[in-house]
This record gives structure tokens, C-alpha cells and sequence, in this order.
């Protein structure tokens, strides 16, 4: 019995940093893209890796907005490497129709972003977590 408990005991110390939650999940604001528009981004894991979706579209007035775009990946294969920083993955700018290779940087509720494609360079803006 005793042998059982301690494997479970293990078991539970060994998956509780894995289940638990990495602080970039959650609902983020962008910073308005060229058009004057941004969207609500869920982001959460993929795998082993960070992902986000665009869910909403507003226009620059804050007004809900149809968009193509809903429901489209906008990060994906991100990785966590330590002290909020986030790389090795993709941001996908539909204002440009462009994928850049990106890193972020998480600083509280306040998400930095960044990439390159081709040599050109972009800043992202800092996004704001919603929830």
C-alpha cells in the first residue's frame, strides 16, 4: 500500500508543473494593425508549443467587425524559453498577409511582439491581455 501511494505521490509532483497553466494563455487585444484594426487573439497551448486564434475583429472605432479572418491561426509553434520570453515561431500579420518569424515577450499583462520575414523586420506592438 505504502509502495502505491508513493507512486501516485510521484506521479502527481511529476504532472502538476505539466498541467499547469503557462502564463501567456489567455485572451490578448492587438495593437492596431495598418487599417486602423485589431482583434481579440485566444492563445493556448498546441502540443508542447504556444498557439493563438483570431476569435474577434473590431475597427477602429472598437466596433465588432465581420472578418475572413475569424477563426484563422495567427501564432503557432511558438516555445516558452524562460523569463516571459517566447520564440521560435510564427506570427501570421493578416493586415499584410505576411508570416514572420517572431518572438514575444511577456512582461504581466502587457505581450511585446515581434518578427523578420525576408530580412525585413516588423514591430508587432504590445498586446494586452484581456483574460
Amino acid at each position: 500500500m505504502k509502495k502505491l501511494a508513493s507512486i501516485v505521490m510521484a506521479a502527481a509532483l511529476w504532472a502538476g508543473p505539466a498541467l499547469a497553466a503557462d502564463p501567456i494563455e489567455g485572451i490578448w487585444k492587438t495593437t492596431p494593425d495598418d487599417n486602423g484594426n485589431f482583434g481579440h487573439i485566444v492563445v493556448k497551448p498546441c502540443g508542447a508549443k504556444i498557439c493563438g486564434t483570431l476569435t474577434k475583429a473590431f475597427n477602429g472605432a472598437g466596433q465588432e467587425i465581420p472578418s475572413d479572418n475569424v477563426g484563422k491561426a495567427i501564432i503557432w509553434d511558438m516555445v516558452a524559453l524562460g523569463d516571459g520570453a517566447y520564440g521560435k515561431g510564427k506570427v501570421w500579420s493578416p493586415d499584410r498577409d505576411k508570416t514572420y518569424s517572431s518572438k514575444m515577450q511577456l512582461s504581466g499583462d502587457k505581450l511585446s511582439v515581434s518578427g523578420c520575414v525576408l530580412g525585413i523586420c516588423r514591430d508587432g506592438g504590445t498586446w494586452t491581455r484581456l483574460k
